[in-house]
């Protein structure tokens, strides 16, 4: 509809029968007139434009596209109205005559008589019949509302039936009833961005395809690509709906033609009303972002003039961009840190879910009595503080069932509150002396937003996908919710950390001082671990990932003793004859490593 086109008005019999509706039938029948109102405008607009000036064949084209959707939608909209006002009729009146029209014909005639009355009077200044006509169109009206409160009231009191709604229009299609477009099996999640000029669309977008692995893709080229390849001229042309379709379509073959991508975000989002449509054509899968910041901040950050910043909100504004709030899945104001922005959109983008998680007792892990008794009194320390403790476990050895008394560590994962980590830092020292050095422990403390912003490490990275998989855990909160980590996010998670497990590893050979036989171990077997990933091989347990490593192809075969005589040695403090076989293997992974990388 023309802007400051004049509201739809009901007349005052049928405002109150659709009174006496249920809340959710009124709102409902208000979001259908409205928007059916709108679409008469827009027809009325569209219908003046392909008579108006001269046009190409191509816009003519266009224009009489436009109007066949929107006459599509009209119709559409009218049957959803009538759905509604259904309800207010006298169903056991079977005998009652029958009406020519339906309550929604009547209200889509009315529609067209308040535009015609509108763009009369605004044509009455320049134009004589048009002022002659206003008064006889006003009368129109008026008897056009008095008779449909008389139709509404016969209808109410069953003194007269209504036809079935359904137009069944066709519009150049074969069927019967048009197909609507939906998503592609293919098109899993997208991500839509909006807000105004200099409000960091094109910067969130970016972090998301750079840590999610998303598919960036521009609205606009998306609508050019659809146009040409169904002939338009000029898609911005037509109706909201049919721009809202062109999009799905160039989703869905995007998404067809990219089978393994999960996420695609779409910006900018300027036309409130198209993204409307495009939300009620994908449901949930689209996931509308708004970004929020005020004038002066964009200014500054934008580095340019106030003027040419307001000059791009301007023209935003006119295609209702500003709208988009109220419209939006996720609203974020981005006045603050860049580490709120980034955990909202990982939050948005890779959404945390619960999971059932194996809950075991310390008893049950393999730990000597009086480890497992110390970790017992720990869980039921923390377990006490309440809803504040997410989760408590032991990750590697002991979920692995390769935890060796003397040799291994203790890994403890707490997730919990800020507020409750001093309380969490005294039941650790109580664990620490119950342990009585029966074993070294080593905690990792996190936030619950910590994890659900994926501010991970790739070792808790590795540690969270393990409980997800069914590690065995000491506590956990029965509404847990914990990121969702693939294997392949792992890979690259890995791959990052491999650099820096190589230069410990040369750090412990160019210090023997410094370098233990523990040290050099345990980065041994992580490096390999490390690189087996990338071969997307998953072994577990020292020995096993040591003895896959070896038999790889093209790689140094290892030869170390098992963890059972390394750990035994180390133990009883003969550690020089497993220390050669174990820096001997580290040196030759070195040598084959810098070969692999070698220019």
């Amino acid at each position: 509809m023309t802007q400051s086109s004049p509201p739809l008005v009901l007349p005052p019999g049928l405002t109150r029968a659709i009174a006496t509706l249920h809340d959710k039938d009124q709102h409902r029948l208000d979001n259908t007139v409205t928007r059916l109102h709108t679409i008469n405008g827009r027809l009325w607009d569209t219908e003046d434009r392909v008579r108006g000036a001269l046009l190409s064949a191509a816009q003519v084209a266009d224009c009489k596209r436009e109007i066949d959707q929107l006459n599509a939608e009209r119709n559409g909209l009218a049957e959803r109205a009538d759905e509604v006002l259904g309800l207010l009729a006298d169903a056991g009146r079977a005998a009652a005559p029958l009406h020519t029209e339906t309550l929604a014909s009547v209200v889509d005639r009315l529609s067209v008589l308040t535009l015609r009355i509108w763009h009369s009077e605004r044509a009455a200044a320049r134009d004589e019949l048009a002022r002659r006509r206003v008064p006889t169109l006003h009368g129109q009206r008026e008897e056009l509302c008095a008779a449909l409160d008389a139709l509404v009231s016969d209808v109410v009191a069953g003194r007269r039936r209504l036809p079935v709604p359904a137009r069944f229009k066709l519009y150049g299609r074969d069927d019967a009833a048009p197909a609507e477009i939906t998503p592609s099996r293919h098109l899993r999640r997208v991500i839509a961005f909006g807000g105004l000029s200099e409000c960091g669309k094109s910067t969130s977008a970016e972090f998301v395809r750079r840590t999610c692995g998303s598919q960036r893709l521009k609205i606009g080229f998306l609508l050019r690509q659809a146009a040409h390849r169904e002939g338009l001229a000029d898609p911005y042309a037509l109706s909201v709906r049919r721009q809202a379709e062109l999009l799905l379509g160039e989703l869905n073959r995007f998404s067809d033609a990219h089978v393994d991508a999960r996420l695609f975000t779409i910006e900018s989002v300027h036309n409130d009303a198209s993204i409307a449509e495009l939300k009620q054509l994908m449901g949930d899968k689209l996931q509308i972002v708004y970004l929020d910041a005020s004038f002066a901040l964009r200014v500054e950050r934008s580095g340019t003039p106030a003027q040419a910043v307001a000059a791009k909100d301007e023209i935003k504004m006119s295609r209702g961009a500003h709208q988009v709030a109220a419209l939006a899945d996720h609203v974020i104001d981005n006045t603050g840190s860049i580490a709120y922005l980034r955990a909202r959109l990982r939050r948005i983008a890779a959404p945390p879910t619960t999971t059932a998680l194996r809950v075991a007792t310390p008893y049950g892990l393999g730990l000597p009595a009086a480890v497992a008794s110390a970790t017992a009194d720990f869980t039921d320390a923390v377990r006490a503080y309440g809803p504040v403790v997410r989760l408590a476990t032991l990750t590697g050895s002991p979920g692995e069932g390769t935890w060796i008394a003397g040799w291994s560590d203790l890994d403890l994962l707490v997730i919990a509150e800020h507020e409750v980590m001093g309380r969490i830092h005294e039941a650790l020292k109580q664990y620490r002396a119950a342990l009585g050095g029966a074993a070294s422990l080593g905690p990792t403390l996190v936030t619950p937003g910590e994890l659900t912003a994926w501010r991970l490490t790739p070792r808790l990275a590795f540690a969270v996908r393990q409980v997800r998989q069914g590690s065995p855990v000491l506590y956990a909160a029965p509404d847990l919710e914990l990121p969702t980590i693939t294997r392949d996010e792992l890979i690259f998670a890995g791959a990052r950390e491999l650099p820096q497990v190589i230069l410990t590893m040369r750090r412990l050979r160019a210090d023997p001082q410094q370098a233990t036989l523990r040290q050099l171990y345990k980065h041994l077997v992580l490096a390999c671990r490390l690189l087996l990933r990338e071969h997307n091989q998953w072994e577990s347990g020292p020995d096993g990932i040591l003895a896959s490593a070896s038999r790889m192809p093209g790689w140094p075969a290892l030869s170390v003793p098992s963890l059972a005589e390394i750990s035994s040695a180390w133990r009883d403090g003969d550690t020089d004859t497993v220390l050669k076989p174990v820096s001997a293997a580290v040196d030759q992974l070195l040598t084959w490593y810098a070969a692999q990388l070698a220019a």
